[in-house]
């Protein structure tokens, strides 16, 4: 089944407020254009207080200095209305409790186009790196997205189609739409939409919760060591144009790196597993095992800890997934030499209930076999449990 983006839903959906709201527009648009700031309709001093004379910003980014300068109160939460409109800028959340509501996900944007392998300013030898190139990068707890797009859009096909020889063609092409840092917590994202190619979803913090809209890539798209629960995600395969690697694969939807001590790492619930038009049948894997290089006492190496977790339940999968699921991921000996990391051993990888041409038409191997998940133990695998009872709070409907 191909994946067309109008047949995505939009449903509108609702946080909770406590303290200041703006609302905003794009700052693509006429100089008039701005975010507004308002105070809360609950607060004893500005019940009569028109939005209208109310401080402006131009960007997502003043919007959030802002609420940093005002040292927020734990107990307030800060909500940002951004009105519809393309916003070019890189977005770094440092601030705790805050919620930004765009007009809608189809007409509100934030966009940026940074990359691993791009120079942090002209003639320096520093690279960005995977790590700071998102677009909007979460470091803070109790952050809500809601209604809006996020995309990285450095121009991976381009760069891929060119000449392995080219001297234009660019390498550390790792570009991420969104990342939640590792002191991150409590990230809900609501009918949120992420466009990147490799690397668009970083979750490196802690839980986070994924509702409705789309998640849209195809290299280790969805990658990191956070525990996250997605419930009713569209997961879109890209299109390849390099031919894929050495096995045929065009892509890999999850890279977790998972420690070996969560018990839960990245959990797809009533998803669907989607792909674009040109993305081959069976030519995307569920997911490979990502032991990322750490500095340990005796050297730099692959951190055998960190025991990747993906488990899919009662998800659409179509025609790109392939039959053997899951395929394995290289990493660094203590030794210094290269090793695959195995997916059935050295990864915790597991689906119930798949359904779709993708899912598993016949059992080929007691390795494959093992990843299925009887009705007992998928019963473990409920929102509450992954989230540890943390449950997101809701807007009124009448502040909406």
């Amino acid at each position: 089944m191909e994946f067309n983006k109008a047949r995505v839903s939009l449903s509108l959906a609702v946080v909770l407020l406590a303290g200041i709201l703006f609302s905003g527009l794009s700052a693509a648009m006429p100089a008039t254009t701005d975010v507004v700031v308002a105070k809360s309709h609950d607060s004893d001093d500005d019940s009569d207080v028109s939005k209208d004379a109310l401080p402006h910003f131009n960007s997502v980014s003043q919007a959030v200095a802002y609420i940093a300068s005002h040292k927020p109160q734990k107990d307030k939460v800060w909500t940002v209305f951004i009105n519809e409109g393309i916003y070019r800028e890189r977005v770094v959340i440092n601030v705790d409790n805050v919620h930004f509501v765009g007009q809608s996900q189809e007409t509100t944007t934030i966009v940026f186009n940074r990359y691993a392998g791009q120079q942090v300013a002209e003639n320096s030898q520093e690279k960005w790196g995977t790590r700071r190139t998102a677009t909007v990068e979460i470091l803070g707890d109790n952050i809500t997205l809601e209604n809006i797009t996020i995309t990285n859009d450095f121009d991976y096909p381009g760069n891929e189609v060119k000449a392995k020889d080219d001297p234009t063609r660019l390498s550390g092409t790792q570009a991420v739409a969104l990342k939640t840092d590792v002191n991150s917590d409590r990230t809900y994202l609501k009918n949120v939409a992420l466009w990147g190619y490799q690397d668009t979803l970083y979750l490196k913090g802690d839980r986070a919760l994924i509702e409705g809209g789309t998640i849209a890539g195809h290299i280790d798209f969805i990658f990191g060591e956070g525990t996250a629960f997605f419930e009713s995600v569209s997961i879109v395969s890209r299109t390849r144009y390099s031919g894929g690697d050495s096995e045929g694969l065009t892509g890999y939807i999850t890279a977790p790196s998972t420690h070996l001590q969560r018990p839960y790492g990245l959990t797809f619930n009533n998803c669907r597993l989607e792909r674009e038009h040109g993305v081959p049948d069976e030519s995307v894997a569920l997911g490979r095992p990502w032991h990322p290089t750490t500095t340990f006492s005796d050297g730099r190496y692959a951190n055998p800890y960190a025991v990747g977790k993906t488990t899919f339940i009662n998800t659409y999968m179509a025609g790109h997934i392939i039959q053997k699921r899951w395929t394995t991921m290289g990493g660094t000996t203590p030794s210094g030499t290269k090793r695959p990391f195995n997916p059935h051993t050295e990864a915790r990888f597991s689906e119930y209930q798949s359904h779709g041409e993708g899912a598993p038409k016949a059992v080929s191997s007691p390795a494959i076999n093992s990843h299925f998940l009887n009705d007992k133990n998928a019963a473990f695998y409920t929102k509450e449990a992954v989230l540890r009872g943390w449950v997101p709070n809701n807007i009124p409907n009448d502040i909406k």
